[in-house]
């Protein structure tokens, strides 16, 4: 599904956020990046969609290289990509269900999107998506009243409106408490399972990370040196990623996450897809 070669970024100041990153995704997979401040997950994850563009290598997102698409190729290619952000992004004065329609407005007329005349099945849509994620009944809440698992609820509900096949997740427990965090990442795996999405989560939290994601990508100064199994999260790896620490308590927090069931139900799309690809 992504494809991933020798990608590289270097911002205009000289500084080289990605340097020869690698990799692969398969349809339904979901992987957790971890690292440092300054690693490049962000800049990884926004070359993708392109809203950085690299500096050389390839990004070919079901087939198609990303790299030199623009305008209306390039609109139609993000369609498939959904982003939520770490900041939520929502319109702070707009009502949670016009947020959720902004969604669309990639496969919305501009004027019908303008005097926000969205169609039926939209809306319709966005009521069982807030259903979905623990919002039913809070469509005409402004975005300024709602606290910030909310706001992150109506950030999932909006990138899912898109209909993706690929979700971009920007350090979605951030900002949140860790109950809230737990349910926000539960609630993502369950949906990334039930529409089938894979899905690339930006996350700082390794126990959370090591509990819920079954692959971990460790950067560290703009390079993969950590690529496998969150089971593989150990002294050695945090080193690598993070450099040199007394590890010890961290990895005993991690060790009740290496029977998580999460991790399993994650799997469950990739093993689905190649059963019936077989």
């Amino acid at each position: 599904m992504l494809h991933i070669h020798a990608l590289e970024k270097r911002y205009a100041t000289g500084d080289r956020a990605l340097k020869g990153i690698s990799l692969d995704l398969a349809p339904g997979e979901i992987v957790g990046l971890i690292g440092p401040s300054g690693a490049g997950k962000s800049s990884l994850i926004r070359c993708i969609n392109r809203l950085v563009t690299p500096s050389a290598g390839q990004v070919a997102f079901l087939g198609r290289d990303m790299n030199p698409l623009s305008g209306r190729q390039l609109r139609a290619a993000r369609r498939e990509i959904g982003m939520i952000f770490q900041e939520y992004a929502l319109v702070e004065r707009l009502t949670v269900m016009e947020n959720l329609l902004s969604g669309r407005l990639g496969y919305t007329a501009f004027w019908a999107s303008w005097f926000r005349r969205f169609d039926a099945a939209d809306i319709s849509r966005a009521y069982e998506l807030l259903a979905r994620v623990g919002l039913a009944g809070m469509e005409n809440k402004r975005a300024d009243a709602l606290s910030g698992g909310q706001r992150q609820r109506v950030g999932i509900a909006r990138a899912l409106m898109q209909q993706p096949r690929l979700l971009l997740i920007d350090e979605p427990t951030a900002s949140l408490d860790p109950k809230t965090s737990r349910q926000i990442m539960r609630l993502l795996l369950e949906l990334c399972r039930e529409h089938q999405l894979a899905a690339i989560i930006n996350i700082h939290d390794v126990v959370l990370a090591t509990e819920f994601l079954p692959r971990i990508i460790g950067l560290r100064s703009g390079q993969i040196v950590y690529d496998g199994p969150a089971a593989g999260v150990d002294e050695s790896a945090l080193t690598r990623i993070y450099g040199d620490e007394d590890w010890s308590a961290l990895t005993q927090r991690m060790e009740p996450a290496a029977a998580s069931p999460h991790r399993a139900e994650a799997l469950a799309p990739t093993a689905a897809l190649a059963v019936a690809s077989s």
